[in-house]
């Protein structure tokens, strides 16, 4: 396991906002939502009940999987930490005036949708939920509110700056770039005889636009032009403007050129690429303002973050029941800020490995797993994430964002000057062939003979015709196989040698014939068609995405050096081991200690036999 992890690490407020807005018209997910019931804590004196907590753990499986062991005790942090920001949340947000008139508006609306207009319906539903419809209203008027009182913090988050929008720009190039373009033209057919006819003509030096004028389904009127024509020239064109695989084709072409013959939705297409337009950044000015949105999310975010930190920072959290009990310890220090362990629980519970390895283990062989490499990154990064904001003011840039965003936008900064030389590209190209070979493949039936005189009778004497047959006129068993590629195990081992790997094809009528294989006593040889041999793709098919791969891996090498460079400025402390330390030495103390059975009185005492262990050989 030493793979690296991902480890994305979400913030709870985006997470509660967004869930406001799913919940809102969406009742039946929803269980003991009523602040009514036992009471478990107390947040700040607010009574939170054990059926509020247990709500949680129904609306996220996860969270569910668990109830013993390190795991569940994690899950037990993290929906006691996700109920206090709620409840903090909650009350802060008490000050935004929701009228009934909205609410009832909201409950009619969520009534429609769940298809519960009729009365006794909607109070089954809310009673299984554990609301009556009153409480509903209130829950319903609070989650309100908590969304209100979020659009008012966004809104109250300064505009972006000059400097912020241009280092946001220089930053992201990549997301504002045109989409590259061609110059073409094309044939389309309807068989794919023809359209090997006419690529044969093309090869020749025929005049593709005459051809196309002559014989294209399409666009024929302007010489197969896929776009309109401008001053006798074709107008560039994206690759959606061609069917899938005709634009696959097509857009390899980087240095122009004749596709081969593609099918395509029951056609066949011919696509001559003139020119290639590559990706290229689009102009500030033509992108200022969506820039400008980006740039104006982020700030936002930051907003909203520093909201709920204000609200956690003196919390007061008081154990009502024992059986909630709140461990939630410094599980690392970033300067004089404190990360709590709940925050790496919601890293470890957002993970997608983790959920699917809690599919395919027991808790109990997960835990380990999760605390030896998926625990580690997740703190590690939560350190960086915290120490992101010092740093972009020790280094005095223009960056704007929560935690992560900060981090993302380092890791950026860090990465502007990787470049990727063409001769990168060709020594990655010469060192790495065998990524870039395609599979031999073709059109294949299989004739088996009882015997092998008969087979090669036949592969003797078979010049044209109907193959299918004319086999079975001699006797053979005929199978159409259909498309084949090479090892697909459409056909057995050795015919499928002899078709893509023997090169002793022998031409006859429109394809060739096979040698005969003998498989256990079954004599077979196949009819090839439309034979398609493997081949290495050309430098100029595979560039682009040889570069995108180099760059990708230059600007992560590059970021994760700046970050580590600028996290030798940070003091900080990693206290997980220590954490998980203290959680498997309470989890011992608070397990149910075993019982001796007590012997009947009177009862012997069946004597303990005493062994002796062998001593291994070289310890005497």
């Amino acid at each position: 396991m030493n793979k690296k992890v991902a480890v994305p690490v979400l913030s709870g407020v985006f997470v509660l906002v967004v869930g406001v807005l799913l919940l809102l018209n969406f009742l039946p997910s929803l269980r003991g939502g009523a602040a009514q019931g036992t009471p478990a804590l107390k947040v700040n004196g607010t009574t939170v009940t054990r059926e509020q907590l247990e709500a949680i753990k129904t609306r996220n499986p996860v969270l569910g999987s668990a109830t013993s062991g390190p795991l569940g005790d994690d899950f037990k942090t993290l929906i006691i930490d996700q109920q206090i920001r709620d409840t903090l949340i909650g009350a802060a947000s008490a000050d935004q005036k929701i009228e009934r008139s909205v609410v009832n508006a909201q409950v009619t609306e969520t009534r429609s949708k769940n298809n519960l207009t009729e009365n006794k319906a909607w109070t089954d539903a809310l009673r299984g939920a554990g609301f009556s419809d009153s409480s509903y209203r209130e829950y319903l008027r609070t989650q309100l509110a908590i969304q209100a009182k979020a659009k008012a913090i966004q809104a109250s988050a300064p505009k972006p700056t000059e400097a912020q929008l241009q280092l946001y720009y220089q930053l992201n190039a990549q997301t504002f770039r045109s989409d590259p373009r061609i110059v073409a033209r094309e044939i389309v057919v309807a068989t794919k005889a023809r359209a090997d006819q006419l690529l044969t003509q093309l090869r020749g030096g025929a005049d593709f636009a005459k051809l196309a004028a002559a014989n294209s389904l399409e666009n024929k009127e302007r010489g197969g032009a896929i776009g309109p024509l401008e001053n006798g020239a074709p107008r560039p064109v994206a690759q959606v403007a061609l069917p899938t695989e005709v634009g696959a084709a097509a857009f390899v072409r980087t240095t122009g050129g004749l596709t081969e013959v593609v099918s395509s939705g029951g056609k066949f297409y011919i696509v001559k690429v003139e020119n290639f337009l590559p990706a290229a950044p689009k102009p500030f000015a033509e992108v200022r303002a969506a820039v400008s949105d980006a740039v104006g999310t982020e700030l936002k975010n930051q907003a909203l973050e520093n909201w709920v930190d204000g609200l956690k920072k003196n919390v007061k959290v008081e154990s009502v029941s024992p059986d909630w009990k709140y461990n939630n310890p410094v599980v690392a220090t970033v300067g004089t800020q404190d990360i709590p362990y709940a925050e790496v629980v919601t890293g470890v519970v957002s993970n997608q490995q983790f959920s699917a390895l809690l599919q395919q283990q027991t808790a109990e062989q997960v835990a380990p797993l999760v605390n030896s490499f998926l625990k580690p990154g997740i703190v590690q990064q939560l350190t960086q994430q915290y120490a992101a904001p010092a740093i972009v003011k020790a280094q005095n840039l223009p960056l704007v964002g929560n935690r992560a965003g900060l981090l993302a936008g380092l890791n950026a900064y860090g990465a502007r000057d990787a470049k990727v030389s063409d001769a990168d590209v060709q020594a990655f190209y010469a060192g790495n062939q065998k990524n870039f070979q395609t599979t031999a493949k073709a059109t294949v039936s299989e004739a088996v003979f009882a015997n092998k005189q008969q087979a090669l009778v036949f592969r003797q004497e078979f010049k044209s015709g109907d193959f299918t047959a004319l086999a079975s006129k001699a006797g053979a068993t005929v199978s159409e196989r259909g498309s084949v590629t090479a090892g697909d195990k459409k056909l057995n081992d050795a015919l499928d040698r002899a078709v893509f790997a023997a090169n002793r094809l022998q031409a006859a009528g429109e394809g060739s014939l096979s040698d005969v294989t003998d498989t256990s006593g079954r004599y077979s040889l196949a009819y090839v068609s439309d034979l398609v041999k493997a081949s290495v793709r050309p430098l100029s098919e595979v560039r682009t995405s040889i570069y995108d791969q180099l760059l990708a891996q230059k600007k992560q090498a590059a970021a994760t050096a700046y970050v580590a460079a600028q996290m030798k400025t940070v003091k900080t402390q990693d206290l997980l081991a220590q954490v998980l330390a203290a959680q498997t030495k309470r989890l011992a103390a608070e397990a149910p200690k075993a019982t001796t059975p007590t012997a009947p009185a009177g009862s012997a005492t069946p004597a303990t036999p005493t062994t002796t262990p062998a001593t291994p050989a070289g310890n005497k």
